[in-house]
């Protein structure tokens, strides 16, 4: 991108405690309680921060007064909403990932603590479902209408960070690659690859976000909070339970996220051409894209579940299963993908490996969906002020 060329043709786009529901519903409802308050402190700093660059009541007088004066062949034409000047591309990603990871996670995350139990290899009988809305219905009347929120805030914490870094490292990777593979075009090999390259560093900062979330929705979980939980982790199994599934996420994730950024980016083409700002094709294309990953790589994200979750009944039957000469102790831990594989064949069969999948795909199609249509959106909003501000700079400049 050019240093002064800010208007020009978009190539392409980018876990209850114990068994009290109050107790539940208490620490889950301040978890959300704090949540809103971080969004809200949030949102001013950011607001406050991008003052300056969008210009304050005094430059809009101006830029209405010097419109007034052009001729009508001068009136705005809509930027491309990825030309933005260079230097603020990197920041605009970064702000725009981390506001739409944010959304993704917690508008979602109901579905996402019933999929976590869903999964569960040797589920108690009280939390044994027959789809997602009979698990959503059976957790709010047992345990508490809050029930499915606990770990929420440890997700919000996780996916700011993470997906700034996601979609910051894949809108520079494609670039950089497209420019090498097919100059002047749209290349599915870039942006499959930058997907993959963009999925270490977004895992790297959300593994142990998921280690503590999926444990603080498992079914009578004893944890109180995510400092609780994550303490009680640390001393008992040390901090490489923290990325006891990193390797088995990065197997799962590259190969979903080279689908979900080819399907999404083959869609676009398909739906939106001409790569305008356009709500319907981002979120259909968002929706059609997750799915499809999704489904693909259920048996993985099983195996990631159980190595995160450590699921205590599969350990008592991985156990009281042993011959007379193995060690009670063998079985403490699950660890390594072969060894969550084989667990989850011995306990489920094939079908095993496909457990939750409904709430998977229930989960990942509107979490896809939400994630590029806020990730666009405010893409949008913010290449708009900036080609505006510019534009204003500009016609100063000459008056």
């Amino acid at each position: 991108m050019e240093a002064d060329g800010f208007v020009r043709r978009r190539r392409m786009t980018a876990e209850t405690t114990g068994s009290d529901p109050g107790v539940a519903g208490a620490s889950a409802g301040s978890e959300v309680r704090w949540l809103g308050g971080r969004f809200w402190g949030v949102s001013e700093s950011i607001v406050g921060s991008l003052t300056p660059r969008i210009g304050g009541e005094t430059e809009l007088q101006t830029v209405d007064f010097i419109r007034s004066a052009q001729d009508a062949q001068t009136e705005d034409t809509e930027p491309d909403y990825e030309g933005l000047p260079q230097g603020a591309s990197t920041s605009t990603h970064m702000l725009a990932g981390a506001v739409a990871g944010i959304m993704e996670h917690c508008i979602m995350f109901p579905i996402d603590c019933v999929k976590t139990r869903m999964q569960s290899l040797q589920p108690d009988p009280a939390a044994r479902y027959r789809n997602v809305m009979d698990a959503l219905r059976r957790i709010v009347a047992t345990e508490g209408v809050w029930r499915p929120m606990r770990g929420l805030n440890a997700t919000a914490v996780g996916a700011g960070p993470a997906h700034a870094l996601y979609f910051a490292s894949y809108e520079k990777l494609k670039k950089t690659l497209s420019d090498v593979i097919h100059p002047g075009a749209n290349s599915h090999l870039a942006n499959g690859t930058a997907g993959c390259v963009a999925t270490l560093l977004h895992d790297a900062v959300m593994n142990p976000t998921e280690v503590v979330k999926q444990r603080m929705q498992m079914y009578n979980s004893p944890y109180r909070g995510v400092m609780d939980c994550v303490r009680a982790v640390w001393q008992k199994e040390g901090p490489a339970a923290f990325y006891r599934s990193y390797t088995t996420q990065l197997t799962m994730n590259v190969p979903f996220q080279a689908l979900h950024f080819m399907t999404y980016e083959y869609l676009q083409e398909l739906l939106n051409p001409h790569r305008q700002y356009n709500p319907s094709s981002h979120m259909l294309s968002g929706a059609l894209a997750g799915a499809i990953a999704a489904s693909t790589t259920t048996p993985l994200d099983v195996c990631k579940t159980l190595l995160n979750t450590q699921e205590s009944l599969a350990l008592s039957s991985l156990s009281s299963g042993q011959g007379p000469g193995q060690s009670q102790g063998a079985h403490r831990h699950i660890s390594g993908l072969a060894h969550a594989f084989r667990t989850v064949y011995r306990l489920g069969g094939l079908k095993g490996f496909f457990k939750g999948v409904q709430a998977r795909i229930i989960y990942q199609m509107p979490s896809t969906a939400i994630s590029w249509s806020v990730y666009e959106f405010f893409k949008y909003g913010l290449t708009k002020h900036q080609h505006n501000k510019r534009r204003t700079q500009h016609m100063e400049a000459e008056i």
